[in-house]
């Protein structure tokens, strides 16, 4: 005789099993009413849907931020925790992101091999140095609605320029409390 545990257990198995099929079939069953693209996993088109709604369901309870998946919270939430996941195996240094630990860094000499064509800056990475050069070539559509500045190529840009004018601060260190306005101020003090 089958318990009824055991059919609800069989019964997520089948259903894991047919989405793991699909994984090897490419096959894509759910589609978007609003642009026609099609995702293999209904979590995949409710995700997608969100970038048509703007809808961001997946609140912060630090800083009140919303986010459109459940894995972005849960990331961004280390950011107010301080919690290391990922150490290097070389030198033992831990990062709240696996993005910082395998970034290519500065070498050991201070190497910065992407250097401007216009006016000779290097950089340590190449999208930084393509970020310079929007500003050599004038592309600047964000401007501050405080000063009237033009802050840059992105919307990000603008954001972390508006924060200069207030005195938000939501990035904060999880061995010493200190806070910062920019994440980019945060990173060097680990």
């Amino acid at each position: 005789m089958v318990t009824l545990d055991q059919l609800q257990r069989s019964t997520a198995q089948k259903s894991q099993l047919v989405r793991h099929k699909r994984s090897h079939t490419n096959e894509k069953t759910y589609s978007c009413a609003e642009c026609g693209k099609f995702f293999p996993q209904k979590s995949q088109l409710v995700t997608h849907e969100r970038s048509h709604t703007a809808e961001k369901p997946h609140l912060c309870a630090e800083c009140r931020k919303c986010f459109v998946q459940k894995s972005q919270l849960v990331k961004h939430e280390r950011s107010h925790t301080g919690e290391k996941l990922y150490s290097c195996a070389e030198c033992a240094k831990c990062f709240i992101y696996y993005s910082l630990l395998v970034r290519p860094e500065r070498s050991p000499t201070g190497e910065n091999p992407y250097s401007c064509a216009e006016c000779g800056k290097c950089f340590a990475r190449k999208s930084e140095l393509v970020l310079h050069g929007s500003f050599h070539s004038g592309n600047r559509p964000y401007s501050c609605s405080e000063c009237g500045k033009c802050a840059g190529p992105t919307s990000s840009l603008l954001v972390r320029h508006e924060r200069s004018h207030t005195s938000e601060k939501l990035y904060s260190c999880g061995e010493c409390g200190k806070y910062f306005a920019q994440k980019s101020v945060l990173v060097p003090h680990w």
